[in-house]
């Protein structure tokens, strides 16, 4: 009898635990749950006044959108370079509906992180407080088994889809562990599209998370999320400079100059993180040389250039040099702008607007010519993870920033640049002959061997060796 009660008991337990658990998900997609949103919503509070609550960006209202569930069938890869703000409009996205319907999930390269910030954000815990399931490691697979079932019950009863977020994907690591578990959740959101009940999205600073979730993209739409435009960061600018500057100020300020804000834009650009810390400067200008500076130096300990290297750092040098060679390239872009554009302003057809001078996008490269001035296809990957380069949804390569392409266009018109360059350049081929040369005097004994030639027989090996590299067969 005893036997049977326990059995019963057991029965009743796990069926309320399997219970309990899809109820504890749910509640992770009710209004106000999200660990993320509260976050932010603290983070506002004492930044009430700043400009990015009362300027809103072109992409906002696609993002409102997913996040109110309206996007059904479909799921979205939101690429661009760091610090563009995609992150900021996804949560503004979110508080605006209040975090109802949406779950937020931030990504880590260790995936073991990765799964218990996968339950955080879904409110499961992997049977871990269950007694049945004491010392088991479930792997986010089960988590998104549960959340597919509360997805069914919810789509049904709101009339609209779930959104589940995954930002700052780039963070798994390109390696086989991290593509795999890409390609899982990827297989997930191409599943919950076609029912319509949960819609995924993808944050990413990195292009690789997008080259690989395209291969198998059906109904992946992608969104890129770039710097400002000068008008938008100049307001910007103005607005973050008025809520942090001291009211009390009684002197001069550049605030009031715009021709000294327009001098630090063309320094820095439009990126959002970059112009937050040059209008919290009393000097902006000052703030932007500083910026510049230490992104120039940050630029040359990643690929400085070494001449007369030893063979040791060969392969970091040529990953260097062939960046420098690239980073060139964007200069020269850059140049070839700015001679059209002075060619307009002479002939009349531009009209002058307060002195800004950098209206010019970022020069562009295409992907594939990318690979042709480096002369290596594996390199570009590496300056992306960097920061050295972003690349958009179109496959076209840019510098990382405005900012970025100052800092290489200082190194580049130095006077000794082009000289240590092709300096290194020819160090790496020389490193590359003498390589090549040690293989063929290493192999020279096992050759006079296999040809039963006596080492006093050269004039003969060397016959026979020139026959052989011509493609001839020597012993006819």
């Amino acid at each position: 009898m005893t036997t049977v009660a326990v059995f019963i008991g057991g029965i009743i337990y796990i069926e309320w635990y399997k219970w309990n658990v899809l109820n504890k998900i749910e509640s992770a997609f009710s209004a106000g749950y999200d660990p993320a949103l509260v976050l932010s919503l603290n983070a506002k509070q004492k930044a009430s006044e700043d400009w990015r609550y009362h300027l809103r960006r072109k992409e906002q209202d696609h993002i409102d959108r997913i996040m109110r569930g309206e996007e059904a069938g479909k799921y979205y890869a939101i690429i661009g370079p760091k610090g563009t703000g995609k992150g900021t409009m996804i949560l503004d996205a979110m508080h605006a509906v209040n975090a109802e319907g949406v779950a937020f999930c931030e990504a880590h390269p260790d995936l073991e992180v990765f799964r218990l910030r996968l339950g955080k954000a879904l409110n499961y815990e992997y049977n871990e407080d269950s007694q049945t399931g004491l010392f088991q490691r479930r792997d986010p697979r089960e988590a998104l088994n549960k959340v597919e079932k509360v997805a069914l019950n919810l789509s049904r009863r709101k009339g609209r889809a779930l959104v589940l977020v995954f930002n700052n994907i780039h963070l798994l690591t390109s390696d086989e562990a991290g593509r795999n578990i890409l390609t899982q959740l990827q297989q997930r959101a191409e599943a919950w599209a076609a029912s319509g009940i949960l819609t995924v999205v993808f944050s990413t600073d990195d292009f690789w998370p997008f080259f690989a979730l395209r291969r198998n993209a059906n109904r992946m739409q992608s969104l890129y999320i770039g710097d400002l435009s000068p008008s938008e960061a100049f307001t910007a600018l103005r607005k973050i400079q008025h809520d942090s500057l001291p009211p009390t100020s009684t002197h001069s300020t550049p605030e009031t100059n715009p021709h000294i804000l327009h001098q630090a834009l063309n320094i820095i650009g439009g990126r959002l993180s970059l112009i937050g810390k040059v209008a919290r400067s009393t000097n902006p200008l000052s703030a932007a040389n500083h910026l510049l500076n230490n992104e120039k130096q940050w630029l040359r300990s990643q690929i400085g250039l070494i001449p007369d290297c030893d063979d040791d750092v060969m392969d970091e040098q040529k990953w260097s040099s062939c960046s420098w060679l690239l980073l060139q390239a964007f200069v020269e872009e850059r140049r070839k702008q700015e001679q059209e554009r002075d060619a307009a302003k002479a002939a009349g057809q531009q009209r002058r607007e307060a002195d800004v001078e950098e209206e010019l996008p970022l020069p562009a490269i295409p992907y594939w010519r990318c690979r042709q001035i480096m002369t290596r296809p594996d390199f570009l990957e590496e300056l992306d993870r960097k920061n050295i380069i972003s690349v958009d949804v179109h496959h076209d390569v840019r510098p990382d920033s405005l900012l970025t392409l100052q800092a290489a266009r200082q190194v580049v018109e130095e006077d000794d640049f082009e000289s240590t360059l092709q300096n290194v350049r020819d160090r790496i081929d020389e490193i590359e002959s003498l390589h090549r040369t040690r293989e063929l005097t290493f192999k020279e004994i096992p050759f006079l061997q296999m040809t039963n030639l006596q080492e006093k027989d050269t004039d003969r090996a060397d016959k026979i060796k020139t026959k052989l590299l011509k493609g001839e067969w020597p012993w006819k």
